[in-house]
């Protein structure tokens, strides 16, 4: 066996627009990676599937060319461990065959069934609805149908025989986890986005009977629920084979995208705060008491590290705004296209944002392309470009859609504060977004609080799940990983942008306050 210095974890960041996987060291230490991205399906309106094999073949191809182009010795993994896009559902059957497509966190078809079954006019829930789940999990099912047990009662009512056939229920880490082990468990951080599980004592998180009587599910459907850091113990010898490790290579349980990333940032103390900005985005604190802001959709899910709770706003788009402007109106295939898409557009996006003075001369981007979740919780909710003059080129928007991104994070931090009871007096920053420095000094100015760009914030999500695994495996404690987490730089902000960050935010949120009813108009579905 090679000595702990010399001792790495495969880890798998499995996010909403592909599948990144690195080798980590057990002591936080980013070696490589690769990545392969899969589609995401729209067939109907509210409709967001994949298919799970797309995230296998990605994982198996993405394994091969880490452990290739960093020639490590596959005898040298001790241990593999998934992150995951959380509220993913996948109904597999008992011999083991996805009876379903994956029903992403991004789809909402299962809102109408949770407003007829859980709405009413108290904060949009029925009185039943608050007192029974909120005294139990700390929270409510979203009204918008994207949690597991609005997927799951969607499928339930429109597809009864995949729900009769249905063995179990997976979020997407656990299907993953199922096919390198044949096991099935899910962490305490994504069970409990069934919202059918009772997290008010973090040493007895279970499933609730009476929340399981009131939604009309079974608890036999769902996977049992463990620790991030559960050991599933060995990989299966055919996949061992298929990947080219070592038989005996164990398999860690792990965790969702944000408990894994809140333990990647570093920021993993009481009180402390990290953004990710990546496909979506969050804002999440550690507390070891469950808080909750039901008007603005930020509630409190167990941590990965133990007895703490994460204050969590998660925001549904993000990141995903610059793919939407890249994909489909910069590099869209059609005939205006002139010249091939350059592999590093998103450093020329910071060339051009930096061309352009802070405000793009007044103009405002709501980036709510899915609808939102936090600070308002409406999946009706859509983008758009408010203040758009002759003189506006494709420098102005682009910085336009910085700034909306962060006006956002903006808009839920100030809810978020007021739970945790004071101001953050610095966040880290992470995610892809956060290899843009234009992007981080946006945030500083914009948030006005200081910002601490995470090194290798991209791949913060793995090194986070790697960190787990090596806790797992007795090389760390949960104590060392502040000092296991390095900052590339720190963001102050600028006092001369203030003026018009503060008058252009009121702006923003006068958007949502103006046109809410609109977008609830236009884009209500059945």
């Amino acid at each position: 066996m090679s000595n702990e210095n010399d001792q790495f974890i495969l880890a798998f960041d499995h996010g909403t627009s592909g599948m990144k996987t690195a080798i980590v060291s057990v002591k936080g230490e980013l070696q490589g990676f690769a990545y392969q991205n899969y589609g995401l399906y729209h067939f109907e309106q509210g409709c967001a599937e994949q298919d799970p094999q797309d995230w296998w073949d990605a994982l198996v191809n993405t394994s091969k060319k880490v452990i290739e182009d960093t020639k490590i010795h596959p005898s040298k993994i001790v241990a593999i461990v998934s992150s995951n896009q959380m509220d993913g559902t996948v109904p597999v059957d008992k011999d083991g065959h996805p009876l379903h497509n994956c029903i992403t966190w991004l789809d909402s078809r299962g809102s109408k069934i949770i407003k007829e079954k859980f709405g009413g006019i108290i904060g949009g829930y029925n009185l039943r609805t608050i007192i029974n789940w909120i005294l139990r999990t700390g929270g409510a099912p979203s009204l918008s149908g994207k949690d597991i047990i609005g997927h799951i009662l969607w499928l339930k009512k429109h597809f009864s025989e995949i729900y009769e056939n249905t063995w179990k229920f997976m979020d997407c880490k656990d299907y993953l986890n199922f096919r390198l082990t044949g096991k099935v468990y899910t962490s305490h951080d994504c069970g409990i986005l069934t919202w059918l599980v009772n997290s008010s004592d973090l040493n007895n998180i279970h499933y609730d009977d009476k929340l399981l009587r009131l939604a009309g599910l079974e608890k036999h459907k769902l996977p049992e629920l463990k620790t991030s850091t559960f050991n599933l113990g060995p990989i299966l010898p055919s996949i061992a084979q298929e990947l080219g490790l070592d038989p005996s290579t164990q398999v860690i349980l792990g965790a969702g995208d944000m408990a894994s990333a809140a333990i990647g940032s570093g920021a993993v103390l009481a009180g402390q705060g990290h953004i990710c900005l990546g496909t979506s985005s969050w804002i999440i604190t550690h507390t070891r008491r469950r808080k909750l802001d039901i008007d603005h959709y930020i509630g409190s899910i167990p941590s990965a590290i133990p007895n703490m709770y994460m204050i969590v706003g998660e925001q549904e788009a993000a990141g995903i705004n610059l793919n939407w402007i890249k994909d489909n109106v910069l590099y869209h295939k059609d005939k205006l296209l002139k010249e091939e898409q350059k592999l590093d557009v998103y450093k020329i996006f910071d060339e051009l944002v930096s061309e352009i003075p802070p405000g793009a001369h007044n103009m405002i981007f709501t980036p709510w392309l899915f609808g939102e979740r936090a600070p308002v919780e409406d999946h009706t909710l859509r983008g758009g470009l408010f203040n758009i003059s002759l003189d506006t080129d494709r420098r102005h928007i682009l910085r336009a859609i910085f700034e909306g991104v962060a006006f956002n994070s903006r808009w839920l931090l100030q809810f978020e504060e007021k739970l945790v009871g004071k101001p953050f007096e610095e966040i880290s920053l992470m995610g892809g977004g956060s290899t843009s420095d234009v992007w981080c000094q946006i945030y500083a100015d914009i948030l006005n609080r200081k910002i601490k760009q995470v090194k290798h914030g991209q791949e913060s999500n793995s090194i986070g799940a790697a960190l787990i695994a090596s806790i797992a495996l007795g090389k760390i404690s949960w104590e060392d990983i502040p000092s296991l987490i390095s900052y590339k730089a720190v963001y102050t902000p600028q006092k001369e942008n203030r003026k018009i960050y503060d008058t252009l935010f009121k702006e923003f949120v006068n958007v949502y306050n103006s046109n809410r009813r609109m977008y609830q108009r236009l884009n209500k579905f059945h």
